[in-house]
């Protein structure tokens, strides 16, 4: 039996299904600032791991975008990808 995963409604879901680390990595990225693993690492007191899967998790569903870090090219910016006053479904 094969399941077909409509994209559209994966989107539309939210990050009501995604786990806790992800939901307070998300919530700290909700204020607009685009931060790096370790500003999130400090803002959330979780482990680096937990942070690495929760953005990995954020980024699969596009919810999280990842981008250039010009001052330190070792390191990337994490921010949000929808349009400042737009939120998504918790």
């Amino acid at each position: 039996m094969v399941f077909v995963v409509n994209t559209s409604e994966k989107s539309n879901k939210g990050i009501g299904h995604l786990p806790p680390s992800a939901k307070l990595v998300y919530k700290v990225l909700e204020n607009g600032d685009r931060l790096t693993q370790k500003d999130l690492i400090r803002e959330t007191s979780l482990p680096s791991r937990t942070v690495r899967y929760a953005l990995g998790r954020l980024k699969e569903e596009q919810i999280v975008v990842e981008r250039y870090y010009f001052t330190d090219a070792r390191q990337s910016l994490y921010g949000l990808n929808v349009p400042r006053g737009e939120g998504i479904a918790v």
